[in-house]
């Protein structure tokens, strides 16, 4: 797997409240970085989108199926260690080490 990609799963993984604590770190310096904190401003609206009512319309079953198969193809994720703890889900605006603002879990905060 390459770095890029490792790095856009540990901002996903942050999101969603499933980071292990030794990775905090590196999701944090991650952030730091341009690419970073398009990733997580990515996730985030994603995440407002899927929890939206206003979106919360039915795929076609067209659509239902073609991701069943694309999702049935994809090989499986690696596992976290055994030793590995996931974080509680995020309650509060984390503030990252040299971050000018908070970045905000769930819908986005007013700016």
């Amino acid at each position: 797997m390459d770095t890029h990609t490792r790095l856009h799963e540990i901002i996903s993984a942050l999101a969603d409240g499933e980071l292990a604590a030794s990775e905090l770190e590196l999701a944090f310096a991650t952030l730091n970085t341009p690419s970073g904190r398009q990733a997580w401003d990515a996730y985030r609206h994603i995440g407002e989108v899927l929890r939206s009512e206003q979106h919360g319309h039915a795929l076609s079953a067209q659509f239902d199926a073609r991701l069943a198969s694309r999702l049935a193809a994809e090989a499986a994720p690696e596992a976290a260690p055994a030793h590995a703890e996931p974080l509680p889900p995020l309650s509060a605006a984390i503030v990252p080490p040299g971050a000018a603002e908070p970045l905000e879990a769930g819908p986005a905060a007013p700016r």
